[in-house]
Order: structure tokens, then sequence, then C-alpha cells
């Protein structure tokens, strides 16, 4: 079943280009997918990570430099990469000093993540960490009024009709297609109060509380 939840976590990627207001936009959709992903737990970590990864691009290879997060599950371990073209410019572990301020970031990384390396891929190189990611006991409930509400705003996104039951008898497809529509109704949300002024990290930590609040009392 271990593995069945992990096939579910399909490996996602994004480009973008290296530039300093980009980090915060990055974190916001860390936590979007981790948060899908059943794996909340490892939100700051993986925040911590990525801005560290990206900033090491932005100091040793520049702002502006066409960039690939991706992330995707390695047994029980959270893979984050940051892929970038400058083959020559590797990072680097330093002890802390005045003047090593890419190593304490990278020494953040090292001590934050199980694991991490750098691979150069021909014309580009990948800049990688692992995280330990806690393991997620399958789910099994029955349709509910809850269950069935989300169901039906999948639905409306295009995804494919899922039925009430448990999770574990629906088809692969069909979880991937639901997840992606999930995305969207929620960076839609998401956008929606951002044009009215509300704050979107405030709003994904209330609706995390509420709904670990509600995993609570059902379980």
């Amino acid at each position: 079943m271990h593995n069945d939840q992990h096939a579910q976590r399909k490996p996602w990627s994004l480009d973008f280009v290296a530039e300093p207001e980009e980090v915060a936009a990055l974190r916001r959709l860390m936590r979007i997918h981790l948060r899908l992903w059943g794996l909340p737990e490892v939100v700051e970590d993986a925040n911590l990570c990525v801005t560290e990864l990206v900033s090491n691009v932005l100091a040793h290879v520049g702002a502006g430099t066409p960039t690939r997060l991706a992330l995707s599950m390695n047994g029980p371990h959270l893979r984050i990469e940051i892929q970038d073209p400058d083959t020559q410019a590797l990072p680097v572990l330093l002890q802390g000093g005045v003047d090593s301020e890419g190593g304490r970031g990278m020494a953040l990384v090292d001590a934050t993540a199980v694991r991490w390396g750098v691979d150069l891929r021909g014309d580009c190189k990948v800049t990688w960490c692992e995280l330990a990611a806690e393991r997620c006991s399958p789910v099994s409930k029955q349709g509910t009024p809850r269950l069935s509400s989300a169901e039906g705003l999948l639905g409306l996104y295009g995804a494919e009709a899922v039925s009430s039951g448990t999770t574990t008898a629906l088809p692969r497809l069909g979880l991937a297609r639901a997840e992606a529509a999930a995305i969207d109704i929620i960076a839609d949300l998401l956008h929606w109060l951002h044009t009215h002024g509300r704050d979107a990290d405030d709003l994904l930590d209330r609706a995390q509380m509420h709904f670990e609040g509600k995993a609570h009392l059902s379980a």
C-alpha cells in the first residue's frame, strides 16, 4: 500500500526564470503540492531547501537564468531538484565564515536533507536533495457529504468522475486527473483571494488546520 501511495504522487516540474521575487511564488507552490501529496510535515524543510538552492543559482549563475524545479518521490524520500544550464559553477559546502554566504546556504541544505548532490547532464546540472517523508496511513472512508461535495467540484474542473468509497478503488489515471483538477481549484481560489487583498499563505494555513481538525474527529 505504501508503494501505491507513492505512485499516486506523480513527479512534478516547473520551468521558471531565476529572479529573487520568484522564490516566494515557488514556496507557495511547494506548499500546495506537498499538502496535496499528504506531506505537510515536510513543507518547511522543503521550502528552506528550495530557497537555498535557488539562491545558489542566483548567487553563482546569475539572475535571469532559465531554471527548473522538480519534485518526485524516491521511496520514502521527497526528492527536490533544481536544474540550471551552468555546468561550471558547482555548489560547494563550506564552513561558516564572513565570506561564505553560498557555503552557509548549502550547509543549511546539508543539515536539513538526508542527502544531497549534483548531477551533470550534458548541457545542464541538477542540484538535488532528499528529505525524509513521513509515511501516511492509507485512507479508507465511506462516502460522506464532504467527499461528495469535493467530487462534484472536481468534476466541474474536468476530472474523471470518481465514486464515493475507498480511494484505493479509484483508477490511477482518475486520481492523477483529480489531483490536477484540485491544484487548478486551489490556484484559482488563491488568485481570487489575492485580487481581493487576502493573504494566500494565511488561507492555506487556516485550511490545513481545518482539514487536520476534521481528520482528527473522523479518525
